[in-house]
């Protein structure tokens, strides 16, 4: 049987840079990524290095609440 909290969770990668630059963030224009992650393999926050087409370039991705 299942154990308390999953092992594998759902969480949202957003652009470090478009929030830096002052993008409001309930418009579009902020490029965000879904991905999962092991809470036992990483238990502090995400971050990875993604494409983002408003910047067109590879930027840090960092985990953001939900």
């Amino acid at each position: 049987m299942a154990k308390g909290k999953d092992v594998r969770v759902r969480v949202i990668l957003e652009c470090a840079s478009c929030v830096r630059n002052g993008i409001n963030k309930e418009l579009p224009g902020i490029s965000r990524y879904i991905t999962q992650k092991s809470r036992h393999n990483t238990p502090n926050r995400l971050e990875l290095r993604k494409f983002c087409r408003y910047c067109r370039t590879h930027t840090i991705h960092g985990e953001i609440k939900k």
